[in-house]
């Protein structure tokens, strides 16, 4: 589990506490104890957020019945589920689109610094996001051959993404100019903030339920934006949505899925061993050409 993982689950255990009291006894908790801790709950939450930790207090009370802490499987009733998919779909509608368009990446990639350069670079160029970046290992990078074998944080899942000329030379320019790391676990980072730290990072508050997220990833995304007048809710995560959305233009999902390190629990995943190199390279030559125009 990783800091950021450890520490939501924490705060999620405080709600369950405060909202019940710390001495309630959990055989004693009825539907409309978990009516009331929703309506709570959606007070401070956008439906996304709301569902999320919906999901983290049914798996604290899992936890608990499936360890014997507790007799029986907790009963919620009707009301304490995640909000519908239309709700979600409404949701998404008002926020707009989450991805950036071609134009809009060729600026941003044009007037960003190094090695912020580098990193927008590989969101539209490989789908990662800001964990994955901050993260990457240099052993993860082959240059010379262009690829990037790179298993997601996240999730363990393996994936496999061949460079664009232009995403190895960046690599190149931000590898020789990396700071020295602050710390030694940082080391093998490919990208350091100029202070010599993890781009995201959790603090080291003693009470994990008070850490946070020290993200320069989506701070100085976040100034280059405005700068632009790029505006609408998007972040550093739009580049990977907008690779998602035109990679699949390649008409090879399976290529793309493994591009991107996400799940395939298909009946075909289970018999398929391998995906050549050949697809993954149509599949960012797609992205390539609809970003760059050749």
């Amino acid at each position: 589990m990783t800091d950021r993982s450890f520490r939501d689950y924490f705060r999620s255990c405080n709600h369950v506490v405060n909202a019940f009291g710390r001495n309630r006894v959990v055989d004693d908790l009825a539907t409309d104890d978990f009516a009331r801790l929703r309506t709570e709950l959606s007070k401070t939450r956008g439906p996304v957020a709301l569902g999320n930790e919906i999901t983290r207090i049914r798996m604290l009370f899992k936890f608990g019945y499936d360890e014997g802490l507790i007799e029986k499987p907790m009963r919620y009733g009707q009301s304490f589920k995640k909000p519908s998919k239309k709700t979600l779909r409404q949701e998404r509608e008002r926020n707009g689109p989450r991805m950036f368009e071609s134009d809009e990446l060729r600026r941003i990639i044009g007037a960003a610094p190094q090695p912020l350069r580098t990193m927008t670079l590989l969101a539209i160029n490989c789908g990662f996001g800001q964990s994955d970046v901050a993260n990457l290992p240099r052993n993860a990078v082959d240059l010379e051959g262009g690829w990037i074998t790179y298993a997601r944080a996240k999730t363990g899942i393996p994936r496999r993404c061949p460079l664009w000329p232009r995403t190895i030379e960046a690599l190149r320019d931000a590898i020789e100019n990396r700071p020295e790391p602050n710390d030694t676990a940082d080391a093998d980072c490919v990208f350091l903030t100029s202070y010599g730290n993890r781009w995201v990072r959790m603090s080291n508050h003693e009470d994990p339920s008070k850490r946070t997220a020290k993200n320069a990833v989506a701070q100085q995304f976040a100034k280059l934006l405005q700068h632009l007048g790029i505006n609408g809710q998007r972040n550093f995560y739009a580049a990977k949505h907008s690779f998602q959305t035109v990679a699949e233009d390649s008409r090879d999902l399976p290529a793309v899925k493994h591009i991107m390190g996400h799940a395939d629990d298909s009946m075909s995943a289970v018999h398929r061993e391998r995906i050549s190199d050949e697809r993954l390279r149509a599949v960012v030559a797609v992205v390539h050409e609809w970003l760059f125009g050749q």
